[in-house]
């Protein structure tokens, strides 16, 4: 009816707004006040549909893992050696840059989990799991097409995967001399002498 209420936009949209304010003016913008200006909602009925920040954060990741996710099957699944996939892989892992949105948005949501609910800390090890298992499959395949050495898969995924870790930190909160590129040399020397070297 005319003069009725404004309808809510789709709670993607509102993901999507959150994520680009994060890549736009940082994390520590992101209010619920000035996300329900961004998307013409009351910072209550973003409450309402989220019931905390902490939930609207973490649905958020979701989301941005769920196109990563689209994105890395689509990287995986080409018809290409493992060794190149798994390049693209680890291309797709580290950050872009200092501050890189996805990666803000990720320790923060880990930071938070520390006082996270048995629902919330299951769904951050879904996110975790997907990436896992992707991996893993990868260099089960290598190894079976003799690409790569006779490595046990979980466990090479799991070492790799804290390593990826570990230097995406160091690139996504600007610790100096890790930037990408240096980061990036050290996975690919990493995995030559680990993976693709002669035993």
């Amino acid at each position: 009816m005319a003069g009725g209420r404004r309808q809510a936009p789709p709670r993607e949209d509102v993901l999507a707004a959150a994520m680009e304010m994060i890549a736009e003016r940082g994390l520590e913008k992101l209010t619920m006040a000035a996300l329900g200006r961004e998307v013409g909602m009351s910072s209550g009925h973003l409450l309402y549909y989220f019931g905390s920040k902490d939930e609207l954060l973490l649905r958020t990741l979701e989301w941005s893992e769920g196109r990563l996710g689209a994105e890395r099957g689509r990287l995986l699944t080409r018809t290409a050696p493992a060794r190149e996939r798994l390049d693209a892989y680890v291309d797709l892992y580290v950050p872009d840059r200092h501050r890189d949105p996805h990666w803000t948005l990720w320790l923060e949501v880990w930071n938070r989990s520390q006082n996270a609910d048995a629902d919330a800390r299951d769904r951050q090890a879904a996110i975790e799991g997907a990436w896992h298992r992707d991996l893993v499959a990868l260099l089960a395949e290598g190894v079976s097409r003799g690409e790569f050495r006779r490595v046990d898969p979980d466990r090479f995924a799991t070492r790799l995967r804290s390593l990826l870790d570990g230097f995406s930190i160091h690139v996504a909160i600007g610790l100096r001399g890790t930037d990408r590129t240096q980061v990036l040399a050290h996975v690919r020397e990493f995995l030559a002498d680990s993976l693709l070297a002669d035993t």
